[in-house]
């Protein structure tokens, strides 16, 4: 069970979660719940402090790690305001995820993935629509080895339409084997592409 927490607020209650390699798990629950807490625990990132529990991924124990290091054993957080970086372009703000080992999908590979960057690689990525902006958030965490991938409201403010071609992209990341955590107050959207839900 994690026990996580912001200075003395209690955040992350208790939460146990088992995730098969290639499955989609949907996080569900009210606002204020902890589910991107959760998130920001498994992928130990500063805040909030995992205090007690334990984080395993492929044999791998995460709970003692760095977020750095995390990331470097294959865990990726597409959080929910994209963090896209001023004054790159698309095509170098996947660059940038491709400086350090493990590498893991090439440019040209995640274009055919997202087309529409491909169209729009020498654009500034901050420029892109909001959907656009998500499509390069999933990029970049595609250009790193990644063996697990956490998504924090992946369809937040997104047109149906959009929402569609990224179920789809998730759809054929699933098929790679890569497991997928996503966090979406659209339940019913979650729903359809998960293969479980848990709710906090």
């Amino acid at each position: 069970d994690m026990h996580a927490y912001y200075g003395e607020s209690y955040i992350v209650q208790g939460v146990s979660l088992d995730v098969n390699e290639g499955e989609i798990l949907a996080l569900l629950g009210r606002n204020g719940a902890g589910k991107t807490s959760t998130l920001r625990a498994i992928a130990r990132l500063d805040d909030p402090q995992l205090r007690q529990g334990e984080i395993w991924l492929d044999g791998k124990s995460l709970h003692n790690m760095s977020g750095h290091q995390a990331a470097v054993s294959g865990v990726s957080l597409v959080p929910e305001d994209r963090r896209i970086i001023q004054g790159l372009t698309v095509e170098e703000n996947i660059q940038l995820a491709q400086i350090a080992e493990p590498v893991g999908w090439s440019i040209e590979r995640l274009y055919d993935l997202f087309p529409r960057l491909g169209e729009r690689r020498k654009q500034e990525g901050v420029t892109l629509s909001g959907g656009e902006q998500q499509m390069l958030s999933i990029a970049r965490a595609l250009a790193r080895d990644i063996k697990l991938l956490l998504l924090d409201e992946p369809y937040e403010g997104l047109a149906p339409v959009i929402v569609d071609e990224i179920e789809k992209t998730l759809a054929i990341i699933k098929e790679q084997g890569i497991t997928t955590i996503i966090v979406e107050q659209n339940a019913v959207r979650a729903l359809e592409l998960a293969d479980r839900s848990v709710i906090l």
